[in-house]
């Protein structure tokens, strides 16, 4: 929320002053499972008949589901994957107020958190499933669509690097960049990862961003993991 100093979720009378007070509202606030989304429950008629001039919220794009493969774009139908607690709070966002922005994110990498620092950590995997590709995005990217849709249209907005690639493909270059050697090439049930991880394997699609670029004028500083992993370990150097 915009506004003020940050104040504690549950301080109730602070956030309904802070709402209040707000020209800008955007909730990264992931929902509770089946419980719902958090922000909306507590706070949502609050912010329904707020004055606020633009209100946005950071979902998912594995609110599509598995795509096998194939490029998605905002028409396509939601629910239908692991994420649906995610599509329940993309639709409820959307329902509150006609001009909501939605920004649907795929996996984000930034500074402290990119396949750079898994090398280094000794937890990046490749694993052998030829044909899965993921799309992504740098903070720094969301960042500026968020700022551009302060001036554009309402709407729900994929935003995500230009060109898809395989996780082996970002971890190879990771390790190239680092001068160290590629991991061992793993099956999905020999690489022991968490569920969490093992789930990220379980969808693949490509996600267009034509519509943001389009109605936002917004072009992602790092049109693909080269450029942003690279600008990452220049930055080291600073």
């Amino acid at each position: 929320m915009s506004g003020g100093d940050a104040v504690a979720f549950d301080d109730e009378a602070a956030v309904c002053a802070a709402i209040e007070n707000a020209t800008h509202i955007l909730s990264s606030v992931p929902p509770m499972g089946e419980g719902g989304d958090p922000v909306l429950l507590k706070y949502g008629d609050r912010i329904a008949a707020s004055g606020v001039s633009w209100l946005g919220y950071l979902s998912s794009t594995g609110v599509y589901g598995d795509t096998g493969g194939a490029w998605v774009d905002e028409s396509a139908a939601i629910g239908e994957g692991r994420r649906t607690a995610r599509a329940d709070a993309d639709l409820a966002w959307q329902a509150l107020r006609s001009d909501v922005a939605v920004f649907r994110l795929p996996g984000i990498y930034g500074p402290g958190r990119s396949a750079l620092e898994r090398v280094e950590e000794g937890k990046a995997h490749r694993i052998d499933m030829p044909g899965q590709i993921f799309s992504r995005v740098h903070v720094d990217d969301i960042v500026g669509a968020i700022i551009a849709a302060f001036d554009g249209p309402g709407g729900v907005y994929n935003i995500a690097d230009d060109i898809p690639a395989s996780q082996n493909d970002v971890i190879e270059y990771a390790c190239d960049l680092l001068g160290q050697n590629w991991p061992p090439l793993n099956t999905l049930d020999g690489a022991a990862l968490s569920p969490m991880a093992r789930g990220f394997y379980a969808e693949n699609r490509r996600i267009s961003n034509i519509k943001a670029k389009r109605l936002l004028a917004w072009t992602p500083k790092y049109a693909d993991y080269r450029q942003g992993l690279g600008a990452l370990l220049a930055a080291r150097a600073q």
